[in-house]
């Protein structure tokens, strides 16, 4: 085939493919194609006989136990038998579910005379009705099991009904003759037991009800009649600390907060006093610490009739053990003013039987993956000192578990951090073993220290071993402000996600007699695992730079088979290719960069080349990237290659208190090392960065002359005032990112000042020979735009080539798609004219004249 140049009226034949189900017989699968020009179509297609239906807008989709496929579209219900093609569509459809245990689908219709209720209708998949309930408003199923209760309205009365989906005909009213809706329907997790709010009939407070199944009661806490009841209190809806029933049914967790009362005077001023010895500045005060006004989290024992909050401005915040017989309480503003971005707290543990609490760790980091609740609730996990240790909670005793381990339990994780935990993916069953993460492999070790095994080989392959993400689920819960951890069945298979050192990635099959086995581990990137509960067969994504992302299912015995690629039209046009780069800095670390080729490569030509910097991007080896305008940051590497520029991406490592100079050193000899393999023209080099990138991008062009352009956007220039700049997304002072993040610098401008200035873009401004373009969204909360107005003032002042864009309702990316179009052609035209010797478009011919 004759292949000919991309141009931008093809981009819009480019979409993103995403794996959705897997059927339960393995024979089907669904898939979800995005447009940017807003298509969105839900695909199911049979992965042997590539058989296809599509639905047009559908979401909430689901595969039912005997292989029907369902989604909604808009509000209609498509119900597809994919073995006969038989469908139905059910219209003005609110909501559904589906209960696996029983096989049936429960949907709310709307009302033909357009009430606010609905017909609730129990049926097959196949279309054999159960039952219909009229007026009804809302409906709940339990996760697990065939419980169901829905609400209805009739005669100005709302009623609260429970059936059992097995024995469809028998009901229980839990609760009957409330003028006011019921709310915030919260599950025992096997569906024993239900909470629920109800309003008061006046509408001044909230009620909390109750019932638990096996002893078919109902409890119900009235603040207006319970004494521990503070005055002005009453239970609070919140989507952040939900309602929570205990694993064993006796306990409930929910939120109260204080009813402010209007004030009886009007304040002579509306002034913010900002007080020099407040833990926290105000910004932040006001948007996370009003802990005396703040909702609190309540503990209710409905059988021994006992009510009590769990924190206090004291301790406002809250972790529950797995098995929820105690709380973990904290407060984030103990050990402040302090300058990281989470200071340390002391972590005290309560008995929810006894209520006493007592603290058992000091001065621990609050970051989330640093302290965990095992999922049994016999254990607390915590990283500190470079070391992971348990609490045994009965005992009060704590372990250093690797300490004595000839491993390292922390590497580079995170973009802009150092070294961190590499992480506690979860633990054994009944907590026999604790599952750590160190930089390649996953250990388990007794939670008393006494024995620990490492369970994969990645240090000597150099691959990093991690747990699966389960499909179809986020990958981190919470349960409050805890994370929540699951259990592992160490004895039986586990699949692995693997990320080689050498750009390889894909999945693993684990077992204690076999260790790893591959999958699918290639020269390609591989995501999105899906598959169901055997797990006969796995379903994932893959994708390489030069080769569109395609659906793909493999079996055990059976090689890979794709069964849907995206992108087929990709083969009729000019493509590149991605390289790995190897090289090493001025102080002789081997660093990595990938090197995309321009499409129709020819070797007898030189290339311009742009450099897009950050830090670590060597991971984008094998990413593939669709042609469009449309572009948060206005930057497309496929845009540019297909228009004939290398793009490189290189790493960098910053050192302690020198991210500058040490980002330009790793840039520029990156840059040479490309430079040497003579294919890119030396004096048409580019270099862009945003955000982080867009700082060293200000300051490498001010060390060096080695780029013909550069363009900086988002940037931070002024190390000094950026230092003392408020964050306006969370109030919190900037100085964080100097401390031991991002730019490292270990102290304060006050007392390196000259540090500071070495690093800092504006203090070497004067030195800059390259052209500059800079953008920055008006209303950027991320970092302030007053760094580019400062930039683009000094560049102005001294007579640099420098245009700068502001674009209005904009923050630190763009939303807007016409903003989005208009930033990547300038960016195009911006290379185009410095980088190609291309007539300068108007806006640059008269901004730089």
């Amino acid at each position: 085939m004759q292949k000919k140049q991309l141009t931008v009226a093809d981009y819009h034949l480019w979409g993103t493919v995403d794996l959705d189900r897997v059927s339960p017989n393995e024979e089907w699968a669904s898939y979800r194609m995005t447009y940017n020009t807003g298509r969105d179509t839900l695909f199911v297609r049979n992965i042997r006989s590539n058989k296809t239906y599509h639905f047009a807008g559908g979401t909430h989709s689901l595969f039912t136990k005997d292989n029907i496929f369902i989604c909604l579209k808009a509000e209609e219900l498509q119900i597809l038998n994919v073995a006969t093609g038989k469908a139905e569509t059910i219209q003005n459809v609110i909501e559904y579910t589906y209960c696996s245990e029983t096989n049936q689908l429960i949907i709310l219709i709307k009302s033909a005379q357009g009430t606010a209720t609905g017909k609730l209708v129990v049926r097959s998949p196949v279309g054999e009705i159960t039952r219909e309930i009229t007026d009804v408003t809302q409906f709940s199923l339990s996760p697990k099991g065939h419980q169901l209760v829905y609400a209805t309205f009739s005669n100005n009365k709302n009623m609260l009904i429970w059936i059992d989906l097995k024995k469809i005909n028998k009901k229980k009213w839990l609760k009957t003759g409330s003028t006011a809706p019921f709310s915030d329907f919260a599950w025992q997790k096997e569906g024993h037991a239900l909470a629920f709010v109800v309003q008061s009939d006046d509408g001044t407070h909230n009620s909390l009800c109750y019932y638990m199944l096996e002893k078919d009661q109902l409890y119900q806490l009235d603040p207006e009649t319970e004494p521990n009841f503070l005055d002005n209190t009453t239970i609070k809806t919140n989507p952040f600390y939900k309602i929570l029933v205990s694993d064993d049914r006796q306990k409930l967790f929910f939120s109260i907060t204080s009813q402010t009362l209007p004030s009886k005077t009007k304040p002579d001023s509306n002034v913010e006093i900002w007080n020099a010895n407040d833990k926290w500045v105000y910004p932040q005060q006001q948007k996370n610490g009003n802990f005396e006004n703040g909702e609190k989290v309540a503990l209710w024992l409905p059988l021994e009739n006992r009510f009590t909050a769990i924190t206090s401005i004291e301790l406002p915040s809250v972790m529950l053990s797995g098995d929820q017989q105690y709380a973990i309480l904290s407060n984030p503003k103990q050990y402040e003013p302090q300058f990281e971005e989470e200071g340390p707290r002391d972590y005290y543990i309560m008995n929810l039987k006894t209520f006493e609490k007592n603290i058992f760790v000091k001065k621990q980091s609050s970051d989330y993956p640093y302290i965990i609740p095992s999922p049994s609730g016999k254990y607390v996990a915590y990283f500190k000192e470079n070391n992971w240790w348990v609490y045994n909670i009965a005992a009060k005793t704590h372990t250093n578990i690797t300490g004595t381990i000839a491993s390292e339990f922390t590497a580079k994780i995170r973009q802009l951090v150092p070294e961190t935990a590499c992480g506690n993916p979860g633990w054994s069953v009944d907590d026999k073993a604790i599952l750590i993460y160190d930089r390649y492999d996953l250990w388990a070790i007794r939670p008393d220290g006494s024995a620990s095994k490492r369970l994969t080989h990645g240090r000597e392959s150099k691959i990093r071993y991690r747990i699966a993400e389960v499909p179809n689920e986020r990958p981190l819960k919470f349960i409050y402000d805890g994370l929540k951890i699951e259990s592992f069945d160490i004895t039986k298979e586990l699949l692995l996600r693997a990320e080689g050192e050498d750009g390889k990635t894909g999945y693993f099959r684990w077992s204690s007699n076999q260790g790893e086995k591959p999958i699918a581990y290639t020269d390609r990137y591989i995501d999105q695992l899906n598959y169901v509960w055997q797990k006969k067969k796995i379903f994932f994504r893959e994708q390489k730079n030069d080769g569109a992302p395609q659906l793909m299912e493999q079996s055990a015995v059976s090689k890979p088979n794709s069964f849907f690629q995206s992108n087929p039209q990709q083969k009729k046009y000019f493509w590149g290719k991605s390289e790995l780069v190897e090289y090493q800095n001025s102080k002789n670390k081997n660093l990595k960069g990938v090197l995309l080729y321009p499409a129709n490569y020819d070797p007898e030509q030189k290339y311009p080349m742009i450099v897009h910097i950050y830090e670590i991007q060597s991971d984008l080896l094998h990413h593939y990237t669709n042609p469009t305008l449309y572009n948060e940051n206005g930057f497309n590497p496929t845009v540019f290659t297909t228009q004939g520029y290398f793009v490189f991406f290189p790493d960098i490592v910053l050192e302690n208190g020198n991210p500058g100079i040490s980002a330009t050193d790793c840039v520029v000899t990156a840059t040479k090392k490309v430079i040497a393999k003579g294919i890119v023209n030396p004096d048409k080099i580019g270099i862009i960065g945003h955000s982080f990138g867009g700082y060293e991008a200000s300051f490498v062009i001010t060390q060096t002359n080695l780029f013909a352009t550069a363009i900086a956007s988002g940037a931070i220039t002024d190390l000094n005032s950026f230092y003392l700049t408020i964050n306006q997304k969370s109030g919190q002072p900037e100085m964080w990112r100097f401390q031991s993040e991002q730019w490292q610098m270990g102290k304060t401008p006050f007392e390196t000042p000259l540090v500071y200035q070495a690093n800092s873009p504006i203090a070497h401004v004067q030195n800059i020979k390259t052209p500059v373009l800079q953008w920055s969204g008006k209303q950027d909360k991320q970092v302030d735009p007053h760094q580019t107005i400062e930039f683009y003032l000094a560049l102005r002042r001294l007579g640099k080539k420098n245009i700068t864009l502001f674009y209005p309702n904009e923050s630190h990316i763009l939303t807007n798609a016409t903003n989005q179009k208009d930033l990547t052609i300038r960016m195009q035209e911006w290379f185009d004219c410095f980088l190609k010797d291309m007539p300068p478009a108007m806006w640059i011919k008269e901004g730089l004249k």
